[in-house]
């Protein structure tokens, strides 16, 4: 069992990475469309100013603690997180259980060719994965009912989507009765790590929690929205007075 604990008015579960697994196991077998948030501080903020957005994040089915600041804010406020559970560790988790137990995978998203190069990857790690299909990111209006129902017809037990936050939890929200995926998860930069176009950063500087200094040095065009940081620091220890 897990509860959920309130960060700046988003509700994120506390729960452990394994559990966080088992959960997405059920919801697999129930069959019923979910949708799975990776919540850093950078949402959380974004939430504060997009109704949309925390309204997604209100209804989701499981909503994880992906950065270190989501789980210092609940532990600041004296509530239990029982550990940070990062969206490209988890996704990792899913797409090795997926291969041992047969999950079909989509992956949708990212730059041209990035998919492609993310389920080469996949399928070298995890064997007996099946990724059915992948497509990249660049799409129209337009070609918004064909790709619903392309994903629709490959029926994929896992749905990742990596539109960068929050364009994918707001097209997984807008589409996820249509699309009747059991699992859909907005996944980030995650199939451009796998592909190898972008780095993730050492495993002392995850440990340390200074991921976010390590994207901040490797792309520095990520600073005015690295601003949401400090923000988010200052509005936690506030709102605790």
């Amino acid at each position: 069992m897990h509860s959920k604990v309130n960060v700046l008015g988003i509700p994120v579960d506390s729960i452990t990475m394994e559990s966080a697994v088992a959960k997405i196991e059920t919801f697999i077998q129930d069959s019923e469309p979910h949708l799975i948030a990776t919540a850093n501080a950078e949402m959380v903020m974004l939430a504060q100013q997009d109704s949309e957005l925390r309204n997604i994040l209100s209804s989701a089915s499981l909503v994880v603690p992906d950065g270190a600041g989501v789980v210092w804010a609940a532990r600041y406020q004296g509530k239990q997180v029982y550990e940070r559970v990062a969206g490209f560790d988890l996704t990792q988790k899913l797409l090795a259980e997926a291969g041992k137990k047969g999950y079909r995978i989509y992956l949708f998203g990212a730059g041209p060719g990035v998919a492609e190069k993310a389920k080469q990857t996949a399928e070298e790690r995890y064997p007996g994965i099946n990724i059915i299909k992948t497509r990249d990111g660049y799409f129209s209006a337009a070609d918004e009912n064909e790709i619903i129902e392309d994903i629709s017809r490959a029926q994929p037990h896992i749905l990742l989507v990596a539109l960068g936050v929050p364009k994918q939890e707001k097209w997984l929200s807008r589409n996820l009765k249509r699309l009747q995926v059991p699992v859909c998860i907005g996944v980030g930069g995650t199939l451009d790590v796998m592909a190898g176009t972008v780095k993730r950063a050492p495993l002392w500087m995850q440990q340390a929690n200074l991921e976010w200094l390590y994207r901040l040095l490797k792309q520095p065009h990520r600073a005015i929205r690295m601003l949401a940081l400090p923000r988010f620091v200052i509005k936690v220890v506030l709102d605790k007075k």
